[in-house]
């Protein structure tokens, strides 16, 4: 396992709650959230099919996470990519590790969950002063 990978998805665990901005329009949108997970080195996020989100990475790939860890804060930045987990491999491994999901995205649930992950990424540990650590994931 990438050692960089491991160390931002750590520093997103202790951000807890990281913000992910998008576009709506012209317009800057941002919304919380709070799960993430690292398999097989990979970073993937969840969202509902049925939300804004959803439509909003389709129109625009372009995101941004911004979380915060006492006096630093991470950047986490690239284009979305909608993994198609076939096998459902991902979205089971995602009711194990925060079994409200399968509330909200279950079998018996109205919406269906999107996994996705973002590809060419770049990772930006700041402070007040500036970059500390940069980490790039552009393959």
């Amino acid at each position: 396992m990438s050692d960089s990978r491991q160390k931002v998805f750590d520093f997103m665990q202790k951000a807890g709650v990281l913000f992910l901005a998008t576009v709506k329009g012209e317009k800057p949108k941002n919304r919380p959230i709070g799960f993430k997970m690292l398999v097989d080195n990979q970073i993937y996020f969840l969202t509902g099919e049925s939300k804004d989100l959803h439509t909003q990475m389709i129109k625009n790939t372009n995101v941004e996470f911004v979380g915060l860890v006492e006096n630093q804060f991470i950047r986490y930045y690239g284009r979305v990519v909608f993994d198609a987990d076939e096998d459902k491999a991902l979205l089971k491994k995602a009711f194990e590790i925060l079994p409200m999901l399968e509330q909200l995205y279950g079998d018996s649930s109205d919406d269906s969950a999107v996994i996705f992950h973002i590809d060419k990424a770049t990772a930006e540990i700041r402070d007040m002063s500036g970059i500390v650590e940069v980490f790039d994931f552009l393959n």
